[in-house]
């Protein structure tokens, strides 16, 4: 009798300590991803940004996801951040801004910071007026690491967040909307390589700063070829890619990929890889038919025959099928494309897993 009342009295114990929060208080075990990047990961925070000039909020953005209204995302579906979570397992993380967002959330979807127009350098993309940079991004970060610790605890809340998966999208806005724009100082206090090392050398501090806040498990996304998309096309007289342009991003990702190599080897218990989609994405434009494309240099969404219309508007008519073009508006790709590309790049650094579901919604 003695014994069973001991384990009467302890399973007493156990359920009080349930009933008043303290067992969760000890351990939350749910695997989510923290997202930190720019309009190509963006699912909706800069919606509720209502000042700044990089919104998604019009038709025809979202058209292709859920209940087809736009819902942050720049561009017809998916993103690819959304894709190589999927192909993880994880849960899609809501935006930052969403008014729903608690703690709760966080704990079982993660957060997503992303915001259109965003950049490693604090200076980029000024002209939109509102747009989190990377280091705003860490900051709210930050501001979400102290939630979860008088939640959790700080002993739990360290776990959760070094067993969290963390994607890092940017780098191309501090090119597209800043180098390469006259009106920015850095576009005539660098040149091309300076510039380059100003930005990854900037990365690499944030990169760190996100390691010492327990990011361990890290993927970084390296830029496309800018130079090919559909506004750096129109301005040239020959409609072709703008090779200076490309090479930016190709410099940029080779900087980037000793950086994540380096950091992933000295840092204890780091894994960091680097993500590059610069060639699958050049082979969606240059070899367009082999993947099921018709069009790799024009936006789906335009109006009319008006270029460059540079964002979709309730005015814009869309092409017949937007399964056969790469690129969704003048600077970002389709769903079909970003499927594409997520694949390739999920596959290539072995992070597909059992899906929880890679459909349209």
């Amino acid at each position: 009798m003695d014994e069973l009342g001991g384990r009467v009295r302890a399973t007493i114990f156990v359920l009080l300590l349930a009933a008043l929060g303290w067992g969760e208080r000890r351990c939350y075990c749910r695997v989510v991803q923290f997202v930190f990047g720019d309009s190509l990961s963006d699912v909706g925070n800069n919606n509720y940004l209502t000042k700044s000039l990089a919104r998604a909020a019009l038709p025809w953005y979202g058209i292709d996801f859920g209940s087809g209204v736009p819902n942050g995302r720049f561009t017809n579906g998916r993103t690819i951040a959304d894709i190589v979570g999927d192909k993880m397992g994880l849960p899609r993380p809501p935006a930052f801004l969403d008014p729903s967002l608690d703690d709760e959330t966080i704990l079982n979807s993660g957060v997503s910071y992303a915001s259109g127009g965003g950049g490693i350098l604090n200076e980029t993309s000024s002209l939109f007026i509102q747009r989190f940079s990377l280091s705003k991004q860490i900051e709210l970060f930050q501001g979400t690491q102290e939630m979860i610790k008088m939640k959790l605890g700080e002993e739990a809340a360290t776990k959760f967040f070094l067993q969290s998966h963390y994607v890092v999208a940017l780098g191309s806005n501090d090119y597209i909307n800043n180098f390469l724009l006259p009106v920015y100082a850095d576009s005539w206090t660098y040149n091309g390589e300076t510039f380059t090392n100003y930005v990854v050398r900037s990365l690499e501090g944030q990169l760190r700063l996100l390691y010492s806040l327990g990011a361990r498990k890290l993927t970084f996304f390296g830029l496309g070829p800018m130079g090919c998309i559909p506004l750096q096309r129109f301005m040239t007289l020959s409609g072709e890619c703008q090779e200076s342009t490309n090479k930016l991003s190709i410099m940029f990702n080779n900087k980037t990929r000793a950086v994540i190599e380096n950091l992933s080897k000295t840092l204890p218990n780091a894994t960091f890889q680097f993500g590059d989609a610069y060639n699958i994405f050049l082979d969606l434009i240059n070899r367009p038919e082999i993947y099921g494309f018709t069009n790799s240099n024009e936006p789906c969404c335009r109006v009319a025959k008006i270029r460059p219309t540079l964002t979709c508007t309730p005015l814009s008519s869309l092409c017949k099928d937007r399964s056969k073009y790469v690129f969704w508006d003048e600077y970002h790709p389709t769903d079909k494309a970003n499927e594409l590309i997520a694949n390739a790049v999920a596959s290539r650094l072995g992070l597909a897993k059992p899906s929880n579901g890679t459909n349209n919604s």
